[in-house]
């Protein structure tokens, strides 16, 4: 593999993403868990292009990093996850297919309840 791409997505902590996720499903919202869950699930597609991968995956990993532009503890502190995330969910929106938003749904009232 050429020095200027990426590591494998192998490297993707799915263990870190789910524990952060769930940490602070409650204080991020519903909406905000919604992005997460609809990258995540889009990126396991399997005809997805390679760079969508990397991109889902970059910003999944910038949610996930305990470094961040913006430390998350501060009031504003994950509006520049956000901002990340949902950038990165306006690139990739044509893959998203109704059995994922099915598995989104599904993991949302696990978390929330009905709506």
């Amino acid at each position: 593999m050429p020095s200027y791409l990426p590591p494998p997505l192998q490297d993707f902590d799915d263990a870190g993403f789910w524990r952060t996720l769930w940490r602070l499903a409650r204080r991020v919202g519903r909406h905000f868990v919604e992005i997460c869950l609809l990258l995540y699930y889009t990126a396991q597609k399997p005809n997805l292009p390679l760079w969508e991968k990397l991109l889902i995956y970059s910003a999944l990993l910038y949610f996930i990093t305990p470094l961040d532009v913006v430390p998350d503890f501060l009031p504003l502190g994950l509006t520049d996850d956000l901002a990340v995330l949902s950038a990165a969910l306006a690139s990739i929106s044509a893959f998203i297919d109704d059995a994922i938003r099915a598995q989104v749904r599904q993991r949302l009232q696990e978390l929330f309840g009905r709506r």
